[in-house]
């Protein structure tokens, strides 16, 4: 009688324990799969804006154009939002300059880095290069490589596709020519209120 009693307890135990465990996780067909977190925005939520340094005054409302958004994901793994906001804070950034494409993920990440007590950099979103098709170049899209036999070369046409107006001398130089020039000549000013750049046939192919 009390091994049996003693079985039946442990048998609850196990039970109890087993749905603990399920309640962590998904159900799916023929697997269980650990269920992601997500941010909660609530119906209050008060839009994010920020002064893009090329865009101009930006403004989201989250709950309504972006919604929950993943942190965790099932596989366990930090998703970018967070992980590119935590990753910031420790490097000590304090501007961030990237492609117009990835301006839509910026509110996300401002209102992570004001949950968390992080200070938020500066942004600057340049325009995209796009193909005929009013494609963004990319391997996706079947864009080719950027060929590496002459990257001087190269370089020198994003610079031309970059409204910067480099040299046709420059054409010739070296590399280090080429990135001392783009440096000291450097205007960002010019793609102000951009958001694409058409590729020239003769361009980055």
């Amino acid at each position: 009688m009390g091994s049996n009693g003693t079985a039946r307890s442990r048998s609850r135990a196990r039970a109890a324990t087993r749905t603990k465990r399920r309640s962590r996780y998904l159900q799916t067909p023929g697997w269980l799969t650990p269920a992601a977190a997500r941010a909660e925005l609530s119906p209050d939520t008060t839009p994010v804006q920020f002064a893009d340094c090329l865009q101009g005054l930006q403004s989201q409302n989250l709950e309504v154009e972006s919604g929950d958004f993943v942190v965790l994901r099932r596989d366990g793994l930090i998703a970018y939002q967070l992980a590119v906001v935590v990753d910031d804070e420790l490097q000590g950034i304090t501007d961030v300059v990237r492609g117009i494409d990835l301006m839509d993920s910026t509110p996300r990440q401002i209102w992570l880095q004001r949950l968390l007590g992080y200070s938020t950099p500066g942004y600057c979103h340049l325009p995209v290069a796009i193909n005929e098709r009013g494609q963004k170049l990319s391997k996706s899209h079947g864009a080719p490589p950027i060929p590496l036999d002459d990257p001087a070369d190269v370089l020198v046409s994003a610079l031309e596709m970059l409204r910067q107006e480099p040299p046709d001398e420059l054409k010739t130089a070296t590399l280090q020519d080429v990135w001392q020039w783009a440096a000291e000549n450097w205007d960002i000013e010019v793609l102000t209120g951009m958001t694409d750049i058409p590729t020239p046939e003769n361009r980055l192919r």
